[in-house]
C-alpha cells in the first residue's frame, strides 16, 4: 500500500485516541486489593444489617480503587487518600442540601460546587481526583434514598476509602518481597532513572536521542514522586531511607551529562552506559556497585559523565542522604492555578455541565419519568467523569463512556438472571473490584466494569434490575456534554494549555537565568572578570521575581549551592515541559471544533525543550571550562528569538530580554 493510501486511511486524531489503549504487565498487587475491598465490605454490611452504609462504602472503595495507580506506599497516601477526604466533604455537602431545599435551590448549589471543584481540578492531578470525588459524592448525597444522616454516610465513605489505603500500606507487594518491605515502588523508581539515563546514552547520536531523553524525565518524575510523599518527619528518618534518597540525588548529575551528550549528538563508547546499568541493578538489589567501567574523558560532557560516576559509586558505598531537589507549592501557587486562566475555564466547563445535567435531571425525576428509580444522581454524577479532560478529549470521553456503558449493562443484565441475590451480586462487587486495575488501561474497559459494579450496588441496596435506565441516562449525559463542551465560554479557549507552557516557559526561564549567573559569578582560576571572558554576552531572560532560585546568588554561595539549585530548577524546567506536553496531546486529540484553540502550542514546546537541553549542555560546558562557548551562545540566542513569533501566536507572553553586561 502506498504512503499516500496509508495517509488516506488513517483515522483522525479524536477517534484514534478513543482506540487507545495502554500495555503492561497485570498489576497483581492492586487486583488483589481490588478484590479484597469493595465486596468484603458490602458483604459484612450485609450480614450486620446496615446495607445502605455498604452501599455507600463500596462507592468510596471503587473510587479509591481507580485512583489505586503504580508507585510507593508513601505516594499512594496522599494519591488515594486526599480526594476521599474530598468525597466525604461532598457526600455531606449533597445530603443537606438534597434534605433542606427544593429541585432550583439545590440545581444552583450543585452548579456552585461544580464551579468550585472545576476550578481546584487545575491545580493538580491530586487536586483534580479531588474535584472528581467532591462532585461525584455531592450528587450521591443528594439523590441516593439512603435512611442514614449525612455524618454516618461520610463515616462510612471514608472507611471504605480507608480500607483500601490499608490494603495498599500492609499487604505485601512483589517489590517489597525482594528486599525492605518499607520499599516497594520507592527502588523499582530509582533503579528505573538509572536504567533511563543508559537507555540515552545508547541512543545518543541517533534518532532515538530525544524520545529517550523524555524517558528520562518521565523517570526522574517518577522517582521524585516516589521518595517525596508524606512521611511522620520532614527529613528521612531511617539509614535505608536516606541511602535511597542519595541514590536518587547521584543520578541528577550523570542525567545532565548525558542530556548535555545527546545535545552534541555524537555517539559513545556502548561502555559508557554500563556504569549506569550497574548503578541500577545495585539499588533494585540493595547492594554495592562494584568496579564501575569508566567512559572516555575526551570531551566536556564525557569528563561530566565520569565525574557523575564516581561520585555515584561514592554515594552508594556511603549513602549519607541527598536532597530531593524539589521545591514544595505553597498555598499561594495552588491559589494562582486555581483562579488562572486554566482554573476558570475549567471551573466554568465543569460548573455548566453539572448544573446542566442536575438541573436536567431533577425536570425528569420531578416529571415522574423515572418511575419507581430513585437515582436521579447517576445523570450529573455521569457528567462529571464526561466533562474532565485529564480523563481524555472529549470526543473520546463520550465515545468510550457510551460503549462502556452498553457494554457493561448488557454483561450485567445477563449476570442478574442467574445470580443468587445478594450472594452472587456481592461476589460480582468483589470481581468487579479485582478488574479495575487493569480496566483504568482504557476508558471504555473501565466504564464497563463501573457499570457492573454499581448495578450490583444498586439491586443489592434492594431496588430492581436497571441496566436499560442506566444506558439512557449515559446516553443522556454524553449529548450534554457534547453540547455545553462546544459552546463559547468567556476568555480565551485554551487555558488549560496555556497555563501550562507559560509555567513550562517562566520555569525554562528561570533555569537559564541560573546557568547565566553561575556563568558571570567569579570562578577561582579563571581569568579576566566575567565581562572579558568570552561567550557570554547575549540576550539573557529577565524572569518574574518569583520564579527565581531561592539560593543566595552572592559571591558566599559555594559551588555546591549553585549546582544543587541548578538541579532543582532543571528538575522544575522538565517536570513542567512534560506536564505540558501531556496537555498539549489531549487538546490535539480534541474534535477540529476544539483543537484549533491550542494549534501552534506544539511548537512552542519543541522551543522551550530545546531551550531546556541547550542550558543544559551549557552547565556542563561551564562546569568544565569556566564559561560557556561560542556554540552554546549562538545556540541559545537562536532560540530565545527564535521562541518570540510562536510564542505570540498562541498567547504566550515571553519573558524579557536585557544584553548581558
Amino acid at each position: 500500500m502506498s504512503r499516500s493510501r496509508r495517509a488516506s486511511l488513517a483515522l483522525p486524531p479524536w477517534l484514534a485516541h478513543a482506540l487507545r489503549a495502554q500495555r503492561g504487565p497485570v498489576p497483581w498487587s492492586a487486583v488483589t486489593r481490588g478484590a479484597l475491598s469493595a465486596g468484603p465490605l458490602l458483604l459484612v454490611a450485609v450480614q450486620v444489617g446496615r446495607t445502605s452504609l455498604g452501599v455507600v462504602a463500596a462507592i468510596a472503595a471503587m473510587l479509591a480503587g481507580i485512583n489505586d495507580r503504580p508507585g510507593s506506599r508513601r505516594a499512594s497516601v496522599k494519591r488515594i487518600g486526599v480526594p476521599a477526604l474530598g468525597g466525604a466533604l461532598g457526600l455531606v455537602a449533597g445530603t443537606y442540601a438534597g434534605q433542606q431545599t427544593g429541585a432550583v435551590v439545590l440545581t444552583v448549589l450543585l452548579t456552585f460546587v461544580g464551579l468550585v471543584a472545576g476550578s481546584i481540578s487545575a491545580i493538580g492531578p491530586v487536586a483534580s481526583a479531588v474535584g472528581t470525588q467532591l462532585l461525584v459524592a455531592s450528587a450521591i448525597g443528594a439523590g441516593m434514598p439512603l435512611p442514614e444522616p449525612g455524618w454516618e454516610r461520610a463515616l462510612a465513605y471514608v472507611a471504605g476509602a480507608g480500607w483500601l489505603l490499608v490494603l495498599r500500606l500492609v499487604l505485601p507487594t512483589p517489590g517489597s518481597l525482594a528486599g525492605d518491605f518499607r520499599f516497594d515502588g520507592e527502588r523499582k523508581a530509582v533503579a528505573g532513572v538509572y536504567d533511563a539515563v543508559a537507555e540515552l546514552l545508547d541512543a545518543v547520536g541517533g534518532p532515538e536521542a530525544m524520545r529517550r531523553r523524555a524517558a528520562l524525565t518521565a523517570a526522574l518524575d517518577h522517582a521524585q514522586d516516589a521518595l517525596a510523599g508524606p512521611r511522620l518527619r520532614r527529613y528521612a528518618s531511617s539509614s535505608a531511607e536516606r541511602r535511597l534518597h542519595a541514590q536518587y540525588a547521584a543520578a541528577l548529575p550523570l542525567a545532565e551529562a548525558a542530556t548535555a551528550l545527546a545535545w552534541g549528538g555524537e555517539a559513545v563508547a556502548e561502555r559508557a552506559s554500563e556504569g549506569p546499568r550497574r548503578l541500577a541493578a545495585a539499588v533494585r538489589g540493595n547492594s554495592h556497585t562494584g568496579p564501575l567501567p569508566a567512559p572516555s574523558r575526551s570531551a566536556p560532557a564525557l569528563r561530566a559523565l565520569d565525574d557523575a560516576l564516581l561520585h555515584a559509586a561514592e554515594v552508594f558505598d556511603q549513602g549519607r542522604g541527598g536532597d530531593l531537589h524539589t521545591r514544595p507549592r505553597t498555598p499561594r501557587d495552588r491559589l494562582r492555578a486555581a483562579f488562572g486562566s486554566a482554573g476558570r475555564e475549567y471551573g466554568l466547563r465543569v460548573a455548566l455541565c453539572f448544573g446542566a445535567s442536575s438541573a436536567v435531571a431533577q425536570a425528569l425525576h420531578q416529571g415522574q419519568w423515572y418511575g419507581q428509580h430513585e437515582h436521579w444522581y447517576w445523570l450529573p454524577a455521569t457528567a462529571v467523569f464526561l466533562v474532565k479532560p485529564d480523563l481524555g478529549p472529549l470526543a473520546s470521553r463520550v465515545l468510550n463512556r457510551a460503549a462502556g456503558t452498553v457494554l457493561g449493562a448488557v454483561v450485567f443484565a445477563g449476570f442478574a438472571a442467574v445470580l443468587p441475590r445478594p450472594e452472587g451480586l456481592v461476589a460480582l462487587v468483589a470481581l468487579s473490584g479485582a478488574l479495575i486495575p487493569v480496566a483504568t488501561r482504557h476508558f471504555a474497559a473501565q466504564t464497563a466494569v463501573v457499570t457492573v459494579l454499581v448495578l450490583a450496588l444498586v439491586m443489592v441496596g434492594g431496588e430492581p434490575q436497571a441496566s436499560m435506565g442506566r444506558i439512557g441516562e449515559t446516553l443522556l449525559a454524553c449529548a450534554i456534554v457534547l453540547i455545553t463542551g462546544h459552546l463559547p465560554m468567556p476568555g480565551q479557549r485554551g487555558g488549560g494549555v496555556r497555563a501550562r507552557l507559560a509555567a513550562a516557559s517562566d520555569a525554562a526561564y528561570a533555569y537559564l537565568t541560573h546557568v547565566l549567573d553561575e556563568a558571570d559569578a567569579p570562578r577561582i582560576g579563571t581569568p579576566g572578570t566575567p565581562s572579558e571572558r568570552p561567550g557570554t554576552s547575549f540576550e539573557r531572560p529577565v524572569t518574574p521575581s518569583d520564579h527565581r532560585p531561592t539560593t543566595p546568588q552572592d559571591s558566599r554561595a559555594t559551588p555546591s549551592d549553585h549546582r544543587a539549585t541548578r538541579w532543582t530548577l532543571r528538575r522544575e524546567a522538565y517536570r513542567t515541559l512534560a506536564e505540558a506536553r501531556t496537555a498539549i496531546s489531549l487538546a490535539a486529540h480534541e474534535l477540529p471544533a476544539l483543537a484549533r484553540h491550542t494549534e501552534g502550542a506544539d511548537e512552542v514546546a519543541d522551543l522551550l525543550e530545546r531551550l531546556v537541553d541547550t542550558t543544559t549542555a551549557c552547565a556542563v560546558h561551564l562546569d568544565d571550562t569556566g564559561r560557556i562557548g561560542p556554540e552554546h551562545t549562538e545556540r541559545l540566542t537562536a532560540l530565545l528569538d527564535e521562541l518570540a513569533g510562536p510564542g505570540e501566536r498562541v498567547g504566550l507572553r515571553l519573558p524579557r530580554t536585557r544584553r548581558a553586561g
